[in-house]
């Protein structure tokens, strides 16, 4: 029997920005970059890029999938999300 991974069960997903200079972010399963102009992340919806300038990453914790970002933030956009699967599932979806 081949190993299949259990479904991860979704985790609320939220955004509060405070006066465009401290955003909580929930949901996040990882950082994929980050500098002080834009930091690129994947959450539970899909991939989120914060840019802006002096950007820091004041706390983050993959277990509860919060992530504090402190800095002049400027733009929040999504990223539609990747699809899930293998690639056959892919090819024919």
């Amino acid at each position: 029997m081949p190993y299949e991974e259990a479904p991860r069960q979704q985790r609320p997903h939220h955004l509060i920005l405070e006066e465009r200079a401290r955003l909580t972010v929930s949901g996040v399963e990882e950082v994929d970059s980050f500098d002080e102009a834009e930091i690129v992340m994947t959450t539970d919806l899909g991939g989120l890029i914060v840019r802006g300038s002096e950007l820091h990453i004041g706390k983050l914790s993959l277990d509860t999938g919060e992530l504090l970002v402190t800095g002049q933030i400027a733009e929040l956009c999504y990223l539609e999300p990747e699809p899930k699967g293998g690639f056959w599932s892919r090819l024919f979806k």
